[in-house]
């Protein structure tokens, strides 16, 4: 009976292990997001998951597997690109303001990498990418299996209502794998733009994230990111037809209702 007990243990442990995971398949399965009343009539989706168990949240899921331009949101993979090529030194590296007016005045000025990030100034990344270059440019974006890959809309502007195009589910793949430092990036790089992203940090938990509009018409509007709280990591992607900012809200608001935060 001992021999049998034993046999049935090491069965066990060799299912676990060659399954990858004690999650049950039930348990992964994609859940939906009951979030309609945040999206104001628009059209839009958000996927939140839980990297502690894998759990996948999913409003609108035929528009989550959808491809839209990144727009602002690729700041993140294009600020990990610059780091990697030394394209900028760090965070800190400033690029210094040409004159000409832009459409926001907290553009109008001087920025570093990080104060770039912050204030989504779109000269300082268009500036930075050129300096990458298109074949690094390219081979990162391969690297990164980010969306379509395509960049053939300009080195300064293909992710600008332009060729580049990436969905929800693969947003937050991407910013998963950042969490996780899984990024064919040097590790200390991936910690810097983490650092960057961060928007709020608060007693319970610390919100890392990144707005981005298409600027023509306000026509699209993406918030990605991730949270961390004392007990859990949960990244997430938002769409909607509408702006970066409305993006951003629904994804607090949605992280309230599911008690994630406070």
């Amino acid at each position: 009976m001992k021999l049998i007990r034993l046999a049935i243990l090491l069965l066990s442990m060799f299912v676990l292990v060659f399954t990858g995971t004690g999650i049950s398949n039930a348990e992964q399965q994609t859940k939906k997001l009951k979030i309609h009343e945040l999206f104001n009539g628009k059209e839009g989706t958000m996927v939140l998951k839980n990297l502690n168990n894998n759990k996948i949240y999913v409003y609108n899921e035929n528009r989550a597997s959808e491809r839209f331009t990144p727009e602002s949101t690729f700041k993140v993979p294009n600020a990990l690109i610059g780091l990697q090529t030394k394209a900028v030194r760090d965070e800190y590296e400033v690029k210094r303001w040409d004159g000409v007016l832009m459409q926001f005045e907290t553009w109008n000025r001087d920025h570093s990498l990080a104060s770039a990030m912050r204030e989504s100034a779109i000269w300082y990344y268009q500036d930075m990418a050129r300096d990458i270059g298109e074949t690094n440019m390219q081979e990162h974006v391969n690297k990164f299996e980010y969306g379509n890959k395509d960049i053939s809309g300009g080195i300064d502007s293909f992710w600008l209502d332009s060729t580049l195009k990436i969905s929800a589910i693969e947003q937050a793949d991407f910013i998963e794998k950042l969490v996780k430092e899984k990024l064919p990036i040097e590790k200390k790089h991936q910690k810097t733009v983490k650092r960057m992203m961060i928007q709020n940090d608060e007693d319970n938990y610390l919100l890392h994230g990144k707005t981005g509009t298409r600027l023509s018409d306000y026509g699209l509007g993406w918030y990605v990111g991730y949270v961390v709280t004392s007990k859990k990591t949960w990244v997430f992607a938002v769409n909607i037809d509408g702006s970066g900012t409305e993006a951003k809200n629904i994804a607090i608001e949605t992280l309230k209702k599911q008690k994630i935060i406070k």
